[in-house]
């Protein structure tokens, strides 16, 4: 997956929290919402409406941190569900330190198979890289 199709995909399922999402597209959105947050930040800068150097953003940061909550919530359930674990497990980042590197870890995990939240989006239903979505009915591949 590319870096636009993960932020359209990701924007576009903003709220939600089922199905599964490949790493490239979590860590794409990852590096888009870093992005967006540092100009946001620069332009809070700019416009001085930083609130005086504070370490809590400025006002268009702050905009852009709750505009980006959700959606990021959302993707880094769907990562989990690739991993073959429950979105609650989102909750051991509360753990400082401990918690944080063993959401990395999992983040960083390949796809599990085929599971509960659905098809490896890697192979897709029909276990073939790249047929991810499956062909249309009457295509002609695969027999249809």
């Amino acid at each position: 997956m590319d870096f636009m199709t993960a932020v359209r995909t990701c924007l576009s399922k903003y709220v939600d929290f089922s199905g599964r999402a490949r790493r490239s597209e979590y860590w794409y959105f990852a590096l888009f919402s870093f992005l967006v947050s540092l100009a946001a930040s620069i332009i809070d800068a700019v416009l001085g409406t930083d609130y005086d150097g504070a370490t809590t953003g400025g006002l268009i940061q702050t905009v852009v941190g709750l505009a980006f909550f959700l959606p990021s919530l959302a993707v880094a359930v769907r990562r989990l569900h690739d991993t073959d674990r429950s979105g609650w497990w989102i909750l051991i980042g509360l753990i400082p330190i401990i918690g944080w590197i063993l959401l990395l870890v999992w983040f960083c995990t390949d796809s599990k198979a085929d599971n509960q939240y659905g098809p490896n989006p890697k192979t897709g239903p029909t276990g073939h890289p790249g047929d991810y979505p499956p062909p249309a009915y009457g295509s002609g591949q695969y027999g249809g």
